[in-house]
């Protein structure tokens, strides 16, 4: 009789709860993708003429039959041959496979592997920033609405208070003038030196983390100060529920409290924040990268941009929705776990 409770409250679960959000995750994939299609081909500018324009601009001189023919392939290259349905049918079918065409601006390569070699950089180094920031800075509001009295959590305060308005890119300037000019302590540029071939040495994996410093703090101070006042802002009407009174009273220790009866229950909002910074991660930070120089999706981004690479730009803005609805997808699926009240509704 347990066995086959516990087999209908699974079911009931993964009907009523699993299935419904794979369905949503691949609803908005579905939407989101289809939107980055339509809304380029909304634009009054036509990516073929303009290509054309500029190689005519440069001085190319090329017969009518050359240039139609130049059209063409162009047309072919940007998935803008036939219908607009036949076009985004094309354009599903070259996705599925992980064809998302070729980079004009670094022509032949495929779209695919300039993202692929970009990719890493910005992932080490905000899912790093990231999660030591949201670590840090629930750790040190906990303890500071924890202990209101004390100075030190107070001074964090204080600096989070004045910290957290100000963008991480200005951080990131001062940061360089600080650090870079006053006292060049560390590198401005590029995640390692020019000429240097990246491999798995320890003396090339110590250079990338001294060239990362920078761009990384940038992150992580701005970070800390959202996620010590969110932290600090749930534990405060916390600590004045009953349950917590109650546990201070049978003398049990400031740690079990504050981790077993405090910051666990404050956790809830503070994990969905994290699952949504890290689908942005996919982004990049592009104003930080570009300020470093330093060779993540940002940079691609920007680069693409100032090369109106179109079929760059769209490979880029798919990755970016595939990991933001990914990253909610698994936050809705491992949720249960920080909530059971969730299993049970």
């Amino acid at each position: 009789m347990s066995y086959s409770l516990k087999d209908s409250e699974m079911k009931r679960f993964l009907l009523g709860y699993v299935l419904p959000r794979i369905g949503q995750y691949i609803m908005v994939l579905f939407v989101g993708v289809t939107v980055t299609f339509i809304i380029p081909r909304l634009s009054p500018s036509d990516p073929v003429q303009g290509q054309i324009d500029r190689m005519m601009t440069a001085g190319a001189q090329y017969d009518q039959k050359m240039v139609e023919d130049f059209r063409a392939s162009l047309s072919v290259l940007y998935g803008l041959e036939g219908s607009g349905f036949q076009q985004y049918l094309n354009f599903w079918g070259r996705m599925l496979r992980g064809d998302l065409g070729r980079s004009l601006s670094s022509f032949p390569t495929p779209v695919i592997d300039l993202i692929r070699n970009s990719m890493p950089w910005t992932l080490g180094l905000l899912l790093t920033a990231t999660i030591i920031s949201w670590i840090v800075g629930n750790l040190l509001g906990a303890f500071a609405s924890y202990y209101p009295k004390n100075k030190v959590f107070g001074s964090f305060d204080v600096l989070s208070q004045a910290i957290r308005p100000v963008p991480y890119y200005i951080l990131a300037l001062l940061l360089v003038m600080l650090f870079a000019y006053v006292w060049p302590i560390f590198p401005i540029r590029g995640a390692y030196p020019m000429g240097m071939r990246p491999n798995w040495s320890w003396r090339f994996v110590f250079t990338v983390l001294y060239h990362s410093v920078l761009p990384a703090f940038s992150l992580i101070l701005g970070g800390i100060g959202g996620w010590f006042i969110g932290m600090k802002s749930l534990t405060s009407n916390i600590t004045s529920e009953d349950y917590v009174v109650y546990a201070e009273t049978a003398g049990l220790k400031d740690r079990k409290i504050l981790f077993g009866y405090i910051m666990r229950n404050a956790m809830l909002p503070q994990i969905t924040g994290l699952a949504l910074s890290l689908g942005m991660v996919f982004n990049g930070a592009l104003i930080l990268e570009v300020i470093f120089t330093y060779p993540g999706l940002g940079l691609l981004a920007y680069q693409a941009i100032l090369a109106t690479d179109y079929t760059l730009i769209l490979g880029i803005s798919i990755f970016s929705i595939i990991g933001i609805a990914t990253a909610s997808l698994i936050l809705d699926l491992i949720y249960p776990l920080f909530d059971p009240r969730v299993r049970h509704q």
